[in-house]
């Protein structure tokens, strides 16, 4: 009698967790960048034409298997200078990453300086350390996890992220998909970098919202970050300034 109990228990138990990875929807994020501490120090003047956040929306569609993170187009934002005829405008470049599970597959389609790029990897599990301390988002209870990444030589960044064991693992915003849940929200250095889930919608996928990115030249995320280091040095050399998203 014990046995069949327990039986029944443990099958209870693994349609739970099939009820609960077999999740499919959107979840529709912000994100707000702190551009004026992304400035480098020698060139603080540059505050004065470059207003201090920077605020976007992504959404990040999933079934069992696959998601697919893209940026939401934007209204075109009014011109931001410092009233002596010096304006700047910031259009965010267009992206979709689309990960599959199953065989940990990566890839990202990005503008850059008017070209189109598809990165293609595999997904790099991120070194992260469990927390004890819980919140709740939109009702969800979420764990705590951190770890220091190290995006670029001598440049280091604290981490931090809340995830849902309620929504299937390996979703998140960005880099930050690789934890046993549904990462709703990120801190990256105290605020410098913030990504809140603004909305979350359980239900089945419309016809072509799972579309695999395609087109633009191939390039390995080494090699695209190569390219992107390369103009930097080049804007810098001519005194002008690339800030990274």
């Amino acid at each position: 009698m014990k046995k069949l109990i327990l039986l029944a228990g443990l099958l209870v138990g693994l349609l739970a967790l099939q009820t609960v990875f077999a999740q499919s929807g959107v979840i529709t994020y912000e994100s707000k960048l702190n551009l004026h501490r992304r400035i480098p120090a020698d060139r603080q003047e540059m505050k004065a034409m470059i207003p201090e956040y920077r605020t976007t929306k992504f959404t990040l569609t999933f079934n069992q298997d696959e998601s697919l993170y893209k940026s939401v187009p934007e209204e075109e934002e009014e011109p931001f200078g410092n009233g002596q005829g010096v304006q700047m405008r910031f259009n965010m470049p267009k992206s979709e990453t689309y990960t599959r599970t199953s065989d940990m597959k990566f890839l990202q389609k990005q503008d850059f300086m008017g070209k189109e790029y598809l990165i293609v990897d595999s997904v790099k599990t991120s070194p992260w350390k469990f927390g004890t301390e819980t919140k709740i988002i939109h009702g969800y209870e979420c764990k705590q996890a951190y770890y220091i990444a190290e995006p670029r030589p001598n440049v280091k960044e604290e981490i931090t992220a809340w995830y849902t064991e309620k929504i299937r693992p390996f979703l998140g915003p960005e880099q930050f998909n690789t934890l046993p849940g549904a990462v709703l929200a990120v801190d990256v250095n105290n605020g410098e970098r913030v990504y809140v889930a603004q909305k979350i919608e359980l239900r089945e996928l419309k016809k072509n919202e799972m579309k695999v990115p395609e087109g633009g030249q191939k390039v390995t995320r080494k090699e695209y970050r190569d390219i992107i280091d390369e103009q930097m040095r080049k804007m810098n050399a001519n005194g002008g300034m690339i800030i990274r998203n």
